[in-house]
């Protein structure tokens, strides 16, 4: 199989859905937020909604290009976006190793930030919905969030 997979799919309620498969590297990332940033240019959203979601978007892919498959990065990681006339949904997925959702900070605005493991409090944080499936020992990480339109 390819490095790059693009699926596009328009619905009959206006609703679009894209999904980009990319290699587990860093480099990569940067490609996910600008499939995101063409797919948004297909509704009016708001500049300060689209930050967020970027945010959370590179938050999401870092955690798995970083984490999933060790230094060597040899994986990938697929990112699905659904665009619907009152929300966005971005889905990431790999099937690197896994991990305890149940250890993923929560974000607590009175503590002190270190740097790194706040990615998944950030996404929390901005999103309307969130879903983390993955567990220690097992392969595979699936995380969902929404972010209303």
């Amino acid at each position: 199989m390819s490095d790059f997979l693009v699926d596009d799919a328009t619905q009959g309620d206006g609703s679009r859905a894209v999904t980009l498969r990319i290699p587990a590297k860093p480099e990569y990332i940067t490609l996910c937020r600008l499939a995101l940033t063409g797919l948004a240019q297909l509704r009016e959203i708001a500049d300060d909604v689209m930050a967020d979601v970027k945010l959370a978007l590179t938050e999401a892919v870092s955690n798995s290009v970083r984490h999933a498959y060790g230094p060597d990065g040899d994986g990938h990681v697929e990112v699905r976006y659904e665009l619907q006339p009152d929300r966005l949904a971005i889905e990431v997925v790999d099937d690197g190793a896994g991990f305890d959702p149940d250890e993923a900070p929560s974000f607590d605005k009175s503590a002190e930030l270190s740097e790194g493991g706040l990615g998944i409090a950030i996404i929390r944080t901005i999103a309307d919905e969130f879903e983390l499936d993955s567990q220690p020992g097992k392969r595979g990480s699936r995380l969902r969030f929404v972010k209303n339109l």
